[in-house]
């Protein structure tokens, strides 16, 4: 893997259909060169990845009912703001980030959404 050759420490695995829908050769291989994972989509953290990091779904179902709402009312798309998130959630696989030899610190998992073990 050219990242491990190039002396990567850690892979973000960007949110894309192509990573997200076939998790286990993505984990296999970081796992291979000894590669901590870090996603924004659960699929990884559970196929073995060591974290996730991602938007609040419940905040961006909020988010499309208020643009549905403005639109429906005569607003043109075009002139509603850009919106950010503002509410992330974590999670935390013990299992994958121990069999790198890795300790999570406390303050992490206190803060986690979920933390699988």
């Amino acid at each position: 893997m050219e990242m491990a050759r190039r002396g990567a420490q850690a892979l973000m695995v960007p949110q894309e259909p192509l990573f997200y829908e076939n998790p286990v050769p993505v984990i296999a291989a970081a796992s291979k060169y000894g590669l901590p994972t870090i996603s924004a989509n659960g699929s990884l953290i559970e196929a073995g990845g060591v974290a996730v990091l991602t938007h609040s779904n419940d905040e961006q179902g909020e988010r499309f009912a208020w643009f549905v709402d403005k639109i429906l009312r005569g607003a043109k798309p075009a002139e509603l703001p850009i919106q950010q998130p503002t509410r992330f959630e974590i999670g935390i696989n013990l299992k994958a980030a121990k069999a790198l030899g890795l300790k999570v610190p406390q303050s992490v998992l206190l803060r986690a959404d979920a933390v699988l073990e």
